[in-house]
């Protein structure tokens, strides 16, 4: 049994969801002098959605695919994404660079490439990202006079996706509650969460995007998580990197371990390296449409 974060949780108030088209939230941008939005398709937003866990709140986005109807009874795949300001939209992403995860499913979706699946885009909490994307209690700048270390919350920030969000997506929307049809993804840091949650948490997330991942956090951290690993979970991988990025070949070293544990390349892993890509949102947005191909193809119901 996984043990809960002892911390005392902030007293948060009741959650109401705040559901905006894409007019309100345009709407949003002009009142505060915001870039312009970038959303594409039908996208709902739940601001301030509270964590008993981890004790905070933050925004969430849920992007519903083509063909998703009120009164249908069709049911379907979910996709996790951590930072979430940069997964849909320019003007919340970082330096106005978003991954277009909203654009690239919607043409993927209506050209039959990938199942229709749902997408929730889960924002950072800024500060408190460096905690709970840490699976361990890092030197967060080792070149800092000051060696401020994480909190390595990244068990407990999984928690509040499996106890918290999870559980309340499924009950708004119509999900595959299942792990075999829930995937959680992330690039840099978010990618070294991800992995990390799909081994802490293999009945929870079966399907995994691990773009460019932090591998160098706390002297390689991920690569003892694992070594630890008894048995190979049921995870299916996207694992990538660009050469153009500090220390890239450390993933190939990750690769030849999820080999070595029992994955097999292009069957439930997949290993991209891409010549002069740099750690970037405009990298990582070029290989969303192959990620999503590879984890979430077409089924026979479509």
């Amino acid at each position: 049994m996984h043990k809960r974060n002892r911390r005392t949780p902030r007293r948060l108030r009741p959650y109401q969801t705040q559901m905006l088209d894409k007019t309100d939230m345009f709407s949003d941008a002009s009142v505060f002098g915001m870039a312009k939005h970038t959303l594409t398709g039908n996208i709902k937003r739940h601001r301030g959605f509270p964590s008993k866990v981890l004790g905070n709140r933050r925004d969430v986005l849920v992007y519903l695919p083509p063909g998703y109807r009120r009164f249908s009874r069709r049911r379907y795949s979910v996709l996790y994404l951590h930072d979430g300001q940069n997964v849909f939209d320019a003007a919340t992403s970082f330096s106005g660079i978003e991954w277009g995860v909203d654009e690239t499913a919607e043409r993927l979706i209506r050209k039959k490439l990938i199942e229709p699946l749902i997408i929730v885009a889960i924002a950072n909490t800024g500060e408190d990202r460096i905690h709970e994307y840490a699976p361990t209690g890092g030197v967060i700048d080792a070149k800092a006079k000051r060696r401020k270390r994480s909190r390595g919350l990244a068990r407990q920030y999984g928690q509040f996706l499996i106890e918290e969000l999870k559980p309340y997506i499924d009950k708004k929307y119509r999900t595959k509650r299942e792990a075999e049809f829930t995937g959680l993804g992330g690039s840099s840091l978010g990618a070294l969460v991800t992995l990390a949650i799909g081994i802490l948490f293999p009945d929870a997330f079966n399907r995994l995007i691990v773009m460019s991942p932090s591998i160098w956090w706390d002297d390689f951290a991920i690569y003892r998580l694992v070594d630890m690993m008894e048995k190979k979970p049921p995870l299916k991988i996207w694992l990538d990197t660009g050469t153009a990025e500090p220390g890239w070949e450390q993933a190939r070293v990750l690769l030849d371990q999820l080999i070595e544990k029992g994955w097999r390349l292009d069957v439930d892993l997949t290993y991209l390296e891409v010549e002069g890509a740099d750690h970037s949102e405009a990298a990582w947005a070029a290989r969303v449409g192959p990620a999503l191909r590879f984890l979430f193809p077409p089924t026979a119901r479509m």
